[in-house]
């Protein structure tokens, strides 16, 4: 279809309907390729409570980290009020998987393919259902949409199970009983809403229709009906004062409404936007367009339009768009997107708990008449990474300590698999008298170093933690009776 086309010297813009639908393809393009793209051998999104594992921005984090999921949440939560207060249910009508669904089954697969529907500008009417031929359709159409549930449903899945195990899964069924039951449960719940419930969900059920009555204010872009071109259909209690054009041209001789009522009939949630402010109305735009459609062909401009009542109802001037509070929203989005790169890129590519063991030490004299003091660690470590590594410690000497604290055990590298927790037995040793106290046993703040080593065995500088810690250090009684 061209951009715009010529009615009676009327500019025609391209219908709102036909630019959702081309949102609606990007957004279903988009989540059905994002689970799939890797970076790194991580995803964009996955919260894997298989593998306890949470991949953002192709970053992988384990569940210890899921401190940033309150972040991602308030994202998203005040993305959508802030859509909100800008463009009323805007996101409802253009991003909303419940309209997108409603979109596909009842224009594509109702109207479209089976033409069960006569026509996608009549929403009001549903299809004879006492025709058998129409009871056919509606069981095709039913199937396939069961089908694409189930696409749906496996698509929901693999922002928690990667599509590289959920098919690998399905190959053995019976002891993946959970995720199947999971994207059955999600697919009877497409069907059930999609073809049943249809948008009475929007209606009585989603909560977010109750919420943006308080964040709209009279900047609140919307579709408005201008009353004062097209005359006065209802009053302030919302009673119909009239039911044709005829009947509106004895009230207001100037009134421009055709009383067609194509707004009406388009509606998918049922309403009459010339009520004025609906909590039903998601923003789809479609009375508008068939407002265009209608009044262009009179030469006219729409009678509906997207804008504010501050424009359309109250005539005080134009929209402002960025007044304090979407300015506000806009400062606390970009606030916590920052706080929330900041803290991933502070991430720790590997996981360390160090807890002394219950002994503080223990004393042994040497041979050569040195004493050795012994200190023992639980060392609970974990590979973040995506394959095996080897890990291995140092202990930063302390300051102001006149000998030398070393590694005793273990010895050499040891090797960690991913995602799982390894309990190390650590003991740190020195022959040194470190501190020369008679009365007490000295606390010695210590700093280790836990590197993994890279493929030349030279420790990693990206996967690598410090820990602080103390080595217990006996008083001088526990050294002289040590043998």
């Amino acid at each position: 279809m061209s951009e715009e086309k010529k009615t009676k010297g009327l500019k025609i813009p391209t219908p709102w309907r036909i630019k959702r639908y081309y949102m609606y393809a990007f957004a279903t393009v988009v989540a059905l390729v994002l689970p799939w793209i890797k970076v790194n051998g991580n995803h964009f999104f996955l919260l894997s409570f298989d593998k306890m594992k949470l991949h953002l921005a192709f970053v992988q984090f384990d569940m210890q980290e899921l401190y940033l999921m309150p972040f991602l949440l308030m994202l998203l939560f005040l993305g959508i009020f802030g859509m909100t207060v800008v463009g009323g249910r805007v996101f409802c009508g253009w991003v909303c998987p419940q309209t997108v669904f409603r979109v596909i089954y009842r224009d594509l697969i109702e109207t479209k393919l089976l033409k069960l529907r006569k026509r996608i500008g009549n929403k009001q009417q549903e299809p004879d259902m006492s025709k058998p031929e129409n009871k056919a359709k509606k069981a095709i159409a039913i199937t396939i949409w069961t089908v694409l549930a189930l696409i749906a449903g496996a698509d929901f899945m693999w922002y928690f199970i990667p599509p590289e195990d959920f098919f690998k899964y399905l190959s053995n069924p019976t002891e993946h009983m959970t995720m199947i039951g999971f994207v059955i449960g999600v697919a009877a719940f497409l069907i059930y809403d999609i073809v049943f419930l249809k948008e009475n969900f929007c209606i009585y059920v989603c909560p977010y229709s109750r919420v943006q009555s308080v964040l709209y204010d009279e900047h609140t872009v919307m579709a408005i009906y201008d009353e004062h071109r097209g005359g006065k259909i209802y009053d302030e209690e919302h009673h119909k004062l009239v039911n044709s054009q005829k009947d509106l041209k004895a009230i207001d001789p100037d009134a421009e409404c055709t009383a067609c009522e194509k707004c009406v009939t388009v509606c998918p949630t049922h309403i009459d936007i010339r009520k004025g402010l609906q909590l039903e109305c998601i923003n789809c735009l479609e009375c508008v367009d068939a407002c265009v459609t209608v009044m262009g062909k009179l030469g006219k401009p729409s009678l509906v339009t997207w804008s504010s009542e501050y424009e359309i109802v109250e005539r005080k001037g134009k929209t402002k768009y960025f007044r304090p509070k979407v300015i506000a929203y806009g400062v606390l989005l970009v606030l916590i997107t920052v706080i929330l790169g900041f803290m991933g890129s502070t991430k720790e590519h590997m996981l360390l708990n160090i807890n002394k063991e219950t002994r503080l030490y223990s004393v042994k004299k040497l041979s050569d008449g040195k004493i050795q003091v012994d200190n023992s660690y639980i060392f609970l470590l974990q590979n973040t990474e995506n394959e095996p590594m080897k890990f291995f410690f140092d202990v930063e000497q302390p300051k102001d300590i006149k000998g030398k604290i070393f590694i005793a055990k273990p010895t050499k590298p040891f090797r960690v698999v991913p995602g799982v927790k390894k309990k190390k037995i650590v003991t740190l040793r020195t022959h040194d008298i470190l501190v020369d106290n008679p009365r007490k046993d000295t606390i010695i703040p210590i700093t280790i170093h836990a590197y993994a080593l890279d493929k030349d065995g030279k420790p990693s500088e990206k996967i690598s933690v410090i820990r602080h810690s103390t080595f217990v250090f006996p008083k001088e009684s526990m050294l002289k009776a040590a043998h």
